[in-house]
């Protein structure tokens, strides 16, 4: 658990303590517009064990699927745990939350599920949002839904909501969460989306077993073929980890024996927002990062931007000479005694730069050769021979 939160080893003996002393968190678990896959995980955590859980660490007072009530009693269960601890019980959320059409497209015991669990999640501890479905609607909020969901973190308002995504959230965040909580007192510390740093902190690229093989530009090509056979990286055939953040790699599921891209199949961003819209098609490269639509690639939003970017450098140069003629104009001017505006009218653009480029090249010559200062006297000679000084320079 200490190195599940990301903890030096010797925080052992002090979380260990911290459990057997603190008294089992009483847990109200909602389901809404989900498939049950996050209490399939619950069911098969490990290190400690779902029995571990439920008899030594957590009191779960309300879970629909788990519980032998049903009906009415499994209401007043509820009901029961919200009165007996007021602000002292974890509420659990999984699956979304519709809102469209006044919560009609859930509802429980003849009130909305938008109602119950504004209602439980109000009065929690805090509220641990678990699943990509509960953290921002997930598949049910995917574009042309028609139910409205929501993630609860968007209902509830002044109480702590902390969000495990993933599809399914991997059941060793969900006790680490706790853990922390009853080793130290706080919840840990999270980043800007409510996801626990400890589990969303890093890179699943970063923490890779085929790193190495990204690195040296070996990737898997089609399913089965050499390098897949070989572990490569699948990134070219649309693995989302150099985009995604979660802990998977280390954790891993199934008593820690493995997870997705270790038996051969790409990330495909579950832990991310709007993942089913912004992540797919999942069996092709990086998608786009928004406004852009959804058939182009980061390769080819890349591609623009620096051509983007060449463009801009041009204009840039253009601008730059325009400004040093300008000056030319300015300096050829002010040795005449005129303003830049009089000179371009009477020489136009051209002329106005044969002044700058030719007299007050010349009379710049002039007044280094002259002890007193002044212009030297100049030959009436061949443009082409005299270089560009003096009256041939200037000459109109």
């Amino acid at each position: 658990m200490a190195a599940t939160l990301a903890l030096p080893k010797g925080y052992g003996p002090r979380i260990a303590e911290a459990l057997e002393r603190s008294p089992r968190i009483p847990v109200i678990w909602l389901e809404g517009q989900d498939c049950a896959g996050n209490t399939e995980a619950f069911l098969r955590a490990s290190h400690p064990t779902v029995a571990e859980l439920l008899l030594e660490i957590l009191s779960v007072d309300y879970h629909e699927t788990l519980m032998a009530a049903a009906g009415a009693d499994a209401e007043r269960a509820r009901i029961e745990t919200m009165d007996r601890f007021p602000n002292g019980y974890v509420a659990v959320v999984e699956g979304a939350i519709p809102i469209a059409d006044g919560g009609i497209y859930c509802v429980i015991g003849g009130r909305s599920f938008r109602e119950i669990a504004t209602e439980v999640c109000s009065g929690a501890l805090a509220v641990i949002a678990v699943g990509s479905c509960a953290f921002d609607g997930g598949l049910p909020a995917a574009a042309g839904g028609p139910t409205g969901a929501v993630g609860i973190g968007q209902l509830v308002r002044g109480v702590p909501v902390i969000n495990l995504p993933g599809c399914p959230m991997n059941v060793q965040n969900l006790t680490a969460t706790i853990v922390h909580y009853l080793t130290f007192g706080t919840w840990p510390a999270v980043d800007s989306r409510g996801r626990p740093l400890f589990a969303y902190g890093q890179l699943i690229h970063d923490q890779c077993e085929r790193r190495a093989h990204f690195e040296h530009g070996e990737f898997v090509l089609a399913w089965g073929d050499e390098g897949h056979r070989k572990g490569w990286c699948l990134y070219k055939l649309g693995c989302k980890g150099p985009a995604t953040f979660a802990n998977c790699p280390t954790v891993r599921f199934n008593d820690r024996t493995s997870w997705p891209v270790k038996v051969g199949h790409g990330c495909i961003g579950c832990t991310m927002p709007a993942f089913w819209d912004q992540m797919s098609p999942f069996y092709r490269r990086l998608p786009a990062p928004p406004p852009f639509p959804s058939d182009v690639t980061v390769d080819e939003v890349g591609t623009a931007l620096v051509g983007l970017v060449g463009g801009l450098a041009a204009v840039h140069a253009v601008g730059s000479i325009i400004r040093k003629r300008r000056a030319g104009r300015v300096v050829a001017a002010a040795t005449e005694g005129r303003t830049p505006e009089s000179a371009s009218e009477a020489t136009g653009p051209e002329g106005a730069e044969g002044v700058a480029g030719g007299e007050a090249e010349g009379r710049a010559a002039g007044i280094a050769g002259s002890p007193k200062g002044e212009p030297e006297p100049t030959m009436d000679t061949d443009p082409d021979e005299s270089g560009g000084g003096g009256k041939a320079g200037g000459a109109r």
